[in-house]
């Protein structure tokens, strides 16, 4: 099964980009299949064997991914791309990119919210 799910901010009224089903559409682009489990949207690319979304409110995006299972076989290069591809989904989902996540999960954390 997938990692835990990490909730993620969305920027504030960025949420109509992500809502009814362009978050699927999103998810084709970047990565191309998708399929719907429930409230799910999973799909996989490279060095991720599964990636799981899920809009939980207007303002949190979740997300899981689950590795593959022998990542060794991968190249450097294809690991790389796999966590660029998600770092592109992820600011296109969230309006954030990849710096202002971080400091965004730094902040929480600070304040005892994670």
């Amino acid at each position: 099964m997938a990692d835990a799910m990490t909730h993620f901010d969305i920027k504030k009224g960025w949420f109509s980009k992500i809502d009814g089903g362009n978050l699927k559409t999103l998810m084709e682009e970047v990565f191309g299949s998708v399929k719907e489990e429930g409230e799910l949207l999973v799909s996989s690319y490279g060095a991720m064997a599964r990636i799981e979304a899920k809009i939980v409110s207007k303002t949190v995006l979740d997300v899981a991914t689950t590795n593959v299972d022998d990542i060794k076989a991968l190249s450097d290069e294809e690991i790389l791309n796999s966590k660029r591809k998600l770092n592109e989904f992820l600011e296109k989902a969230t309006g954030f990119d990849a710096k202002a996540r971080m400091k965004r999960a730094q902040q929480k954390a600070k304040k005892g919210e994670l």
